[in-house]
């Protein structure tokens, strides 16, 4: 089993702070792989992979940039070459896992270069920033990120605990046995909401039954960003969208849009997928107090303290129908759309707080109206989304389109 830590940091500037982070992994019992990307001073020791190397990799000679004396170019320039680095120790079987700390220029640099790296792959991240918005670092990866607590600058009984835990942490992840499940399933990918739970849980019951290995993506943004880039890297044998909503988020102004790339990668791949409309019967906020005011007079839904839901209009529904049959209607594989006719959410059911019949009649009409009937089929069902047989028909029709997939290639 091969036990080499990437460490990888700017060397000058933390160069103490490092060099204890990798007395700590030494003696936790894991070989080391240094790479400097420090560019204001000179290290304080001597890297496996130099800042010369790094910089030249990022197409700069370190003496230009030292020269330039422009942080911010130092940065873009060490960050595009330790991605490069890093990439091709990965594929030449260099290293087993990647540890940084730093602060903001730092955590840049080193989350960049983790970010090439495959999930399952050891990825740890002592930050400044790693109590804040960290999507900007970990996008759609499974990077660890450590708070440092006190700033990264000097040892002390602080720092060294920290930093202590972090060596502890990505060595266990590099020594520790891997759990490897049955890797010959094929995998179907599929989007759940609390308000959607029942569906997406019939359905993966009756598909891991028959034999597939289904991965469930949380739709709150970062689930859908995952599932899309799970799908580009050619991981996936079928999709079974149930919860789009992240569009209502992406049209409307919520907080758990995916961006305007969801629903791409499946029809750009030609993967087989079926798709229904769940959950667009609602727009997310955090707690009530942060909606904004712009919103004021509308149909709110408390979920629960820091989660307040909106129904959305019959116009927003019409545009959301609208995006939805179009981005579907690119499609290289087949691809089936299921409305539910009594309901796409928990909530949007008769007696219900978000039931809507001219809402989702205004979502169904425009569906109808904006899908390619030679890309997408539409199966209309007189049921509610969480109704057991809809979600039976979707994950029967999912594994009939797999295996069709499959023989056509």
């Amino acid at each position: 089993m091969g036990r080499k830590v990437a460490v990888i940091g700017t060397f000058d500037t933390k160069g103490k702070e490092f060099d204890f982070l990798i007395g700590c992994i030494k003696k936790a019992g894991a070989e080391v792989l240094t790479i400097d990307v420090g560019v204001v001073g000179l290290p304080y020791f001597t890297s496996d992979v130099s800042r010369d190397e790094v910089a030249a990799a990022g197409g700069i000679p370190i003496s230009t940039l030292v020269a330039k004396n422009d942080r911010g170019t130092a940065i873009d320039v060490m960050t595009v070459g330790a991605a490069k680095v890093v990439s091709k120790l990965y594929a030449d079987g260099e290293i087993d896992a990647i540890i940084s700390l730093g602060g903001t220029a730092g955590t840049t640099i080193g989350t960049n270069a983790m970010r090439m790296l495959p999930i399952g792959f050891p990825k740890f991240m002592v930050s400044t920033v790693a109590s804040g918005n960290t999507r900007p670092y970990v996008g759609e990866s499974d990077i660890i990120m450590m708070n440092s607590v006190v700033d990264i600058s000097g040892i002390n009984r602080i720092s060294a605990t920290i930093l202590s835990n972090a060596a502890n942490a990505v060595v266990g992840m590099v020594k520790g046995e891997k759990h490897d499940l049955d890797a010959s399933k094929p995998i179907i990918v599929a989007t759940m909401f609390g308000v959607t739970t029942p569906c997406v849980t019939i359905a993966k019951d009756y598909l891991e039954s028959i034999g597939y290995e289904v991965l469930v993506f949380h739709a709150t943004g970062s689930g859908g960003r995952s599932m899309e880039a799970l799908i580009n890297a050619g991981m996936v044998d079928g999709v079974l969208d149930v919860t789009t909503t992240e569009w209502c988020d992406e049209l409307v102004g919520g907080v758990l849009n995916a961006g305007p790339e969801r629903l791409d990668a499946a029809a750009d791949k030609g993967i087989p997928q079926v798709v229904s409309v769940g959950a667009l019967d609602m727009v997310n906020f955090g707690a009530y107090d942060t909606v904004p005011k712009k919103f004021e007079g509308r149909n709110f839904y408390k979920h629960n303290s820091t989660v307040t839901l909106m129904r959305t209009t019959s116009e927003e529904n019409a545009k959301l129908g609208e995006i939805i049959g179009k981005k579907l209607s690119r499609s290289k594989a087949t691809c089936v759309l299921y409305l539910p006719l009594k309901g796409v959410s928990m909530i949007d059911a008769q007696g219900m707080p978000f039931y809507g019949k001219d809402e989702d009649a205004a979502l169904f009409n425009s569906i109808r109206e904006n899908c390619d009937i030679n890309v997408v089929k539409i199966v209309e069902m007189d049921a509610h989304i969480n109704d057991q047989e809809f979600s039976l028909a979707m994950a029967k029709k999912l594994d009939e389109l797999i295996k069709s997939h499959h023989q056509k290639y």
